[in-house]
């Protein structure tokens, strides 16, 4: 498998070369010159196979000669060696929850793969110590922290907007220390994403550290989240129509790695991205007309992305094609208030409870299924509720009981480095 640019100005690489740059040196994406089939058999067996098992042969196309079959195995049952289960919340309605592993979203899963794929790299001896460079709007920096903690040969930089993650979330970013650094950014994501393609496009800094990135813009963290939607379709009724799939979407990566999976065969409804206020792809689906604007904030803060960088591949999947975009496509915008309307429908109707992210995917789901009845759909809950305690407590009227995986965070000092929005800044950090 070949991975080009979505600017069609630099060669095109294996998998190795991917995931070790992160993009191509003209800035622009990687993605699949191919996509591959799911076979039939596979289809057929999935839903007696293990987690690890579909993980590979999912996998093992885009990953081609690069890594063993010996290490995939090994790398693939690591990442996803946790709980994804389909869980029913009303009739019709099942949330698919993608935070039981350690950092309680759903980006372990693509961190923890492209940790080990990093890793696996690096032990061989031909790549240079490698700095991943990331941006994170929540979840992505926690989960990066963790896959990456203590990896040899492998230095982790993180840029969060400040103020604007939660609590547990921070504690995820700036407790950890080793190879991990924080930069605690006076902006918004969008700025935080910015300075960090800035400092891919710098050519001296380039001589001088090996950078790759962490975000879903690298194709070993964007990937690993097909994974996802077979976990759902494994538990989906036998015989049962597809399903309608609600995806929260910020940067969409995980609603574009969804409708890749469906591309390559697996039987999945219509997608719907669920949005906040940031709102450039539902605009898009209405006008034809791509604008990205400036980030709002919103209590569903993992997707405050005014300029959505994966929304790039989406558009390369269907061809730069509305027409085909909108048939497998809806997009809907759901503000704070009916987030807040929606967990607490959930939790006193259903006793349910959601986080801000899962919450506008169910708002926008009921949505869908009042205008087309009878439509079965799933969401993706994508992080713990715990992560959101001053959204969701006054809601429900009760403190959210702190799972193990961040109780052993509470009493940790913080470490992080102040930034402003000053491209200069981060350019002399990761120049000391």
């Amino acid at each position: 498998m070949k991975y080009y640019s979505l600017r069609h100005q630099s060669p095109p690489v294996d998998f190795r070369t991917a995931t070790i740059t992160g993009q191509a040196p003209d800035g622009g994406l990687y993605f699949p010159e191919t996509i591959p089939k799911l076979p039939a058999g596979l289809l057929r067996e999935m839903r007696s196979l293990s987690k690890a098992t579909v993980a590979v042969n999912v996998m093992r196309p885009y990953v081609g000669n690069t890594i063993p079959d010996s290490d995939l195995q090994r790398i693939c049952a690591e990442a996803v060696d946790f709980d994804f289960p389909l869980v029913p919340v009303q009739e019709g309605v099942s949330a698919l929850e993608l935070f039981h592993g350690p950092t309680l979203a759903f980006k372990d899963v693509g961190a923890r793969f492209m940790s080990r794929a990093l890793g696996y790299f690096a032990q061989r001896g031909d790549t240079p110590p490698v700095t991943v460079l990331v941006a994170t709007s929540g979840d992505t920096g926690g989960a990066v922290a963790s896959g990456f903690l203590g990896v040899p040969g492998v230095e982790v930089v993180i840029l969060y907007p400040k103020g604007k993650v939660s609590p547990v979330q921070e504690q995820q970013l700036t407790t950890l220390g080793q190879n991990i650094t924080a930069l605690e950014v006076s902006g918004t994501f969008d700025d935080c994403q910015a300075l960090v393609k800035q400092a891919f496009q710098d050519p001296e800094l380039a001589r001088r550290r090996f950078l790759t990135s962490a975000n879903s813009i690298n194709v070993a963290r964007w990937l690993p989240q097909q994974l996802y939607y077979c976990f759902a379709w494994q538990q989906w009724p036998a015989g049962a129509p597809a399903p309608v799939v609600a995806v929260p979407s910020g940067n969409f990566g995980n609603l574009c790695a969804g409708l890749l999976v469906q591309a390559s065969g697996l039987p999945l409804g219509h997608f719907i991205a669920a949005c906040n206020a940031n709102e450039p792809v539902p605009a898009y689906l209405r006008t034809g007309t791509f604008a990205p604007r400036p980030a709002v904030p919103t209590f569903s803060n993992a997707m405050d992305v005014g300029n959505p960088s994966n929304f790039a591949r989406i558009l390369e999947l269907f061809g730069h094609n509305v027409s085909k975009l909108r048939a497998a496509l809806s997009a809907d915008t759901v503000s704070d208030a009916d987030t807040v309307a929606a967990i607490r429908q959930a939790w006193t109707e259903h006793g349910y409870l959601l986080d801000p992210h899962g919450a506008v995917a169910y708002a926008a789901l009921r949505r869908y299924q009042t205008a087309h009845s009878g439509a079965a759909g799933l969401l993706l809950a994508t992080a713990h509720p715990v992560k959101f305690p001053a959204v969701v407590e006054p809601i429900i009227g009760q403190a959210i009981p702190l799972p193990p995986a961040v109780q052993h965070l509470q009493n940790r000092p913080k470490r992080s480095v102040p930034l402003a929005v000053d491209y200069e800044q981060l350019r002399a950090h990761l120049l000391l």
